[in-house]
């Protein structure tokens, strides 16, 4: 299973607010130190807000901060409001043509599969997954880039 950007981006804002709760913190600060474009990180920040995982200030001294604490945000729950389609083969889908239905096992192996995977992210919240240094210490190695990698700074 992969995730889409949407989902990883979502996880990787929550984490630079969660690390940095004492004040707010902009779109063009986020996207600079994860190396992410403005528009695709506001994006995702108004879907972020729409939901209830973040609260936004519009202005001057505007900003955005967790709704939640981050003992509180589960990664399955923001994961499952992320993406748009977890159903991992076409039968699990709404749109399902596939002509083995009915007569095939690997619907039922893949759901707990799939299942197993969210329970785990379920157990979990965004307080395990903020690191001990604030994400402004991170930055991006030019040879990373391309591949989408985050390396810590030296």
């Amino acid at each position: 299973m992969r995730l889409t950007n949407m989902s990883d981006y979502a996880v990787r804002l929550l984490i630079y607010l969660g690390s940095h709760r004492d004040r707010l913190c902009t779109i063009a600060e986020i996207a600079q130190v994860y190396g992410i474009s403005e528009p695709h990180l506001m994006k995702i920040t108004h879907r972020l807000a729409q939901r209830g995982w973040i609260r936004t200030v519009r202005g001057k001294n505007g900003g955005m901060e967790l709704a939640h604490e981050p003992g509180k945000i589960r990664l399955g729950a923001l994961i499952r409001d992320m993406e748009n389609d977890l159903a991992l083969v076409e039968c699990m889908g709404t749109d399902n043509h596939c002509i083995l239905s009915g007569c095939c096992g690997l619907k039922p192996i893949v759901a707990g599969a799939m299942q197993a995977f969210m329970d785990h992210l379920d157990a979990h919240t965004l307080a395990d997954v903020i690191p001990p240094f604030p994400p402004a210490a991170i930055r991006i190695a030019p040879e990373r880039v391309a591949a989408g990698g985050l390396t810590t700074a030296a």
